[in-house]
């Protein structure tokens, strides 16, 4: 979820999900994205090489893991029980931190919030990165 450099502009200059989806493209991946303003924009640089979505939660039907990129104010509190069962698998990479993990993980998730230290996480993955 979100393409844009920030939330309430369409501006992709430097946004991260412009490197997220090319590493996430190179291994393979099959991406959808949505964005309520930067969609028409991320098309300049990306093309048809990712599906794009009608509202959030249409890209996630079937996903594998979703992708919290831009902190849109429609982001911040998803009903989760739609999320949970359009989802095939339960994963959310959160690159804003606007999500509590205990409470992620309380609704079934498996959560990561970026640059977080997650003790639960930290035990599991003692080889390297």
């Amino acid at each position: 979820w979100g393409l844009s450099f920030k939330p309430k502009t369409d501006d992709m200059r430097e946004a991260p999900s412009l490197v997220i989806i090319e590493k996430l493209l190179e291994r393979g991946a099959r991406v959808k994205a949505y964005d309520p303003v930067a969609m028409k924009e991320a098309k300049h640089s990306l093309g048809e090489r990712i599906e794009y979505g009608k509202d959030e939660y249409e890209t996630l039907i079937d996903a594998d893991a979703l992708l919290l990129v831009t902190e849109w104010p429609e982001f911040r509190s998803p009903n989760f029980a739609v999320v949970s069962k359009l989802m095939k698998e339960k994963v959310v990479f959160d690159g804003r931190n606007i999500y509590d993990c205990k409470e992620m993980e309380e609704k079934g998730f498996t959560y990561f919030g970026i640059g977080v230290k997650q003790a639960k996480v930290q035990q599991e993955t003692k080889a390297t990165v």
